[in-house]
């Protein structure tokens, strides 16, 4: 989607960029060297034609990037308060990424993006989309854990984006059980209707089907499978928590990849985390500090 981040604190100044929950652990992931492909539909307008140009400047393959005539991307906009939590405004129904499974070339990305070593979506991804694209990006996953590929699935919750709770509860479930590596975050599992503790909601992410699960707990850091929860390397006092659950996929996903594991991963993840938080916007700029080396 386009997004308007507020930079000034009498929210006068905006800046336009680009972001959504994937796409931002796929623009991290490339960032980090990782050959990347972000299977989804732009329109032919030119806020679409710059959306296209920009993630392949960041190193994403345009190859599934689909196109849909006379659609143009979803917008949204991030305020934040003062302790740098942030609140969304959304105008999405209409956005071409709803139309990903259903345009002439959908057939081709699906089977290219099944070859892939990793397939990455979440609920929001599901809930954008109408029910035959929620079942044929379903169907993608469980083929793709079939047959011995990695799965990653974030749980992100936005209600506004369901008709109830119970609609998300039970996609949410449906995926869970379609993935190799769960990624809830606890407090989107809290606002969704579960009443529980952290490692609760990983032991019924794994009675799901997930078989790696990594709880995200804020500023807490997260509880890792096992059972040991991992805090952050600092604590900090975040300008903009927009993408810091994003972030952290990307990290740790990056990492799991390479060999390390879910230990250093999730440090990896921790670190990625921290370095967006400090910084305006879902995807910073790149600057000197060094949080894609791993």
């Amino acid at each position: 989607m386009v997004e308007l981040s507020c930079v000034d604190e009498a929210r006068t100044d905006w800046r336009l960029g680009t972001g959504g929950d994937t796409l931002n652990t796929a623009i991290h992931l490339a960032r980090f060297g990782d050959a990347v492909h972000y299977l989804t539909a732009l329109g032919d307008d030119p806020f679409s034609e710059e959306l296209r140009a920009a993630w392949i400047a960041e190193g994403i393959d345009p190859a599934l990037m689909l196109t849909a005539p006379g659609a143009m991307p979803g917008l949204y906009a991030i305020r934040t308060d003062a302790a740098g939590e942030r609140s969304f405004s959304y105008w999405r129904g209409e956005s071409a990424a709803r139309q990903a499974f259903a345009l002439p070339g959908s057939a081709a990305a699906l089977a290219e993006a099944e070859r892939s070593d990793l397939l990455a979506f979440s609920l929001i991804s599901l809930a954008i989309l109408p029910d035959a694209g929620r079942e044929a990006l379903l169907a993608l996953a469980a083929r793709m854990k079939s047959a011995g590929r990695q799965v990653a699935f974030d749980g992100n919750y936005r209600a506004r984006l369901w008709a109830d709770a119970s609609e998300a509860q039970a996609w949410r479930d449906r995926a869970v059980g379609c993935c190799t590596i769960g990624l809830p975050t606890w407090e989107d599992e809290r606002m969704i209707g579960a009443e529980e503790c952290a490692h609760a909601t990983a032991a019924r992410w794994e009675a799901l089907g997930a078989e790696e699960v990594v709880v995200k707990l804020g500023e807490d850091g997260c509880l890792l499978p096992g059972g040991h929860t991992m805090p952050p390397p600092e604590k900090l006092a975040p300008r903009d928590t927009s993408g810091a659950g994003d972030a952290f996929n990307a990290g740790y996903l990056h990492a799991r990849m390479a060999g390390a594991s879910p230990q250093a991963a999730a440090l990896a993840g921790h670190r990625l985390a921290g370095w967006v938080v400090m910084r305006p916007g879902a995807v910073p700029p790149r600057d000197d500090a060094s949080v894609y080396d791993y």
